[in-house]
């Protein structure tokens, strides 16, 4: 995923040094640029995928600790490497990954979209910014402020929820199906989701819309803007020029590993109610403000943190192997440059 925090414009900058001469040269540039831009947007797009499937399968077995604590069940007061082991010896290494063909699927595409609609939001961010700019102006390196860049981040998680809220839905109920005891109501992701549209219709799969999106967005300010501080203090630790040079793969995997603990950190309360939610048999709740009220009632405020350890101890490597996809998926697409 692209995260520069300024729009290099070497190309703008030489036609405008060359614009009394050569103006018609000028136009004829402007198609390549396209098309290059382009092909770096199917680079983007296809290397998150990539990266996005290398973050589930390493961060799944703990994602199903943390649903299994938030939601209740026998074991849910269990440490986080007590239920790793009661899961393994009851269900096996099977059981440790059950639910993970929803994730798996909706990844590549979630992704990739959030991958790339980040990168429109800094383009977006970037033409507000340089609104009253003049052309001379509009020509330098725009670096995007902290603020913007937050901004950006917001604006990912919004087309990326269209295709989370649906995976998570039946992932969550694919996966708390141990705390409830006896046969498995699902055998499968296609067996949920046919039951659930069955239920409830397509609505239904998109219960929680409002709940994930109060956890996506905030999550999204965080992951991003934590990258793009810890991005710039690696550099300047490694004596790095960010408008030319490159991190170090362990760099760039330490902070996005930190980024998304950071992300997690502060997305866990909104994750509760969500995964409580979707969950939760039609008609118990009314809405995410009735699973706060009951959630406060029956716990108290310590019940918005349940699965923070396990999130956090998922955080750092799946996003560290995240990013570690997608480095090595960019260096094999290179050819698209």
């Amino acid at each position: 995923m692209s995260t520069a925090t300024e729009i290099p414009s070497s190309t703008m900058k030489t036609k405008v040094e060359k614009n009394e001469s050569a103006p018609q040269q000028e136009c004829c540039k402007a198609e390549p640029k396209s098309s290059s831009s382009s092909l770096s947007a199917l680079k983007s797009f296809i290397s998150g995928g990539v990266g996005g499937a290398c973050c589930v399968l390493v961060g799944h077995p703990l994602d199903l600790i943390k649903v299994r604590m938030q939601t209740g069940g026998a074991t849910a007061g269990a440490s986080v490497f007590g239920m790793l082991s009661n899961t393994m010896a009851k269900e096996g290494v099977r059981g440790l990954y059950r639910g993970v063909s929803a994730p798996l699927t909706a990844v590549t595409p979630m992704f990739a979209v959030s991958f790339w609609s980040y990168d429109m939001g800094q383009r977006m961010v970037t033409s507000v910014g340089q609104w009253n700019m003049s052309p001379e102006e509009k020509a330098m390196p725009y670096k995007l402020s902290m603020g913007e860049i937050c901004m950006a981040g917001a604006i990912s998680a919004i087309p990326t929820s269209a295709i989370m809220i649906p995976s998570e839905r039946v992932k969550c109920l694919l996966q708390v199906q141990a705390n409830e005891g006896g046969k498995a109501k699902y055998s499968g992701m296609m067996d949920c989701t046919k039951a659930v549209l069955k239920e409830g219709g397509v609505s239904s799969l998109y219960k929680g819309t409002f709940a994930t999106l109060a956890r996506d967005i905030p999550g999204a300010i965080a992951y991003f803007g934590t990258y793009e501080i810890l991005k710039k203090k690696l550099m300047e630790v490694q004596g790095i020029d960010p408008n030319k040079g490159q991190l170090s793969p362990i760099a760039v995997l330490t902070a996005g590993g930190l980024a998304g603990m950071a992300c997690w950190g502060i997305s866990i309360p909104a994750d509760v109610i969500k995964s409580r939610y979707q969950t939760a048999p039609e008609g118990k709740y009314s809405g995410m403000y009735d699973v706060y009220k009951t959630l406060i009632k029956e716990e108290g405020y310590g019940g918005l943190v349940k699965g923070m350890q396990p999130a956090l101890i998922r955080a750092f490597p799946a996003n560290a192997a995240c990013f570690f996809g997608m480095e090595v998926s960019k260096s094999l697409l290179s050819f698209l440059d």
